[in-house]
């Protein structure tokens, strides 16, 4: 006999099949088009230091954010997990050595680690978000720890956490846990 799934959990498998069935080539258009969304906001145009994550094959590709932030002179980090469960963020340049993981996910060898709480805006991969901006990730719940503090200001300040995503990973509303931390917005095709 199999658990029932909850709602949320549906609406994870329902992202992930929804981005897995999109074709190369539109992947491809639609990370783009996303990714020049993000280059022309004001939140990428008036950051210093930006975080940003280094794509897994079915993901958003967010390569032309973190190229054009190197050419814009911004500072760039990525996550890095540790075996404890914990995130944080090290500088990533154009010439940084990257290995993979224990989740087959690149991060880089070695470099400069930053304060979540001194980035100015996060570029968040997501698995499925609602209108509300609340994000369903892989799970992990990496992010939510690493960005706790969030959920104790009144102002989002720093960093402002924006999720990219795909339009076809939208869903109906999503039911927050307690821990769950929201994004600022969420930017698609």
């Amino acid at each position: 006999m199999t658990a029932e799934k909850t709602p949320n959990e549906k609406k994870r498998n329902h992202g992930l099949a929804a981005r897995r069935e999109l074709s190369v080539a539109k992947r491809r258009a639609a990370s783009v088009a996303i990714c020049d969304r993000v280059i022309h906001s004001h939140e990428f145009m008036a950051c210093r230091t930006l975080a940003c994550f280094l794509p897994m094959e079915d993901e958003v590709d967010v390569t032309r954010v973190i190229e054009r932030g190197w050419r814009a002179k911004k500072r760039i980090f990525v996550p890095v997990c540790d075996m404890r469960g914990n995130m944080f963020f090290r500088q990533i340049r154009p010439k940084t050595e990257l290995r993979k993981n224990n989740f087959g996910i690149w991060e880089p060898a070695t470099g400069p680690s930053i304060d979540a709480k001194a980035i100015d805006i996060v570029i968040t991969p997501l698995v499925a978000f609602d209108d509300e901006c609340h994000r369903i990730g892989m799970g992990g719940g990496y992010f939510d720890r690493c960005f706790y503090f969030l959920r104790h200001r009144k102002n989002w300040l720093r960093p402002k956490l924006i999720g990219v995503a795909f339009r076809c990973q939208k869903v109906e509303k999503i039911e927050p846990n307690p821990w769950d931390i929201r994004l600022c917005r969420v930017i698609t095709e």
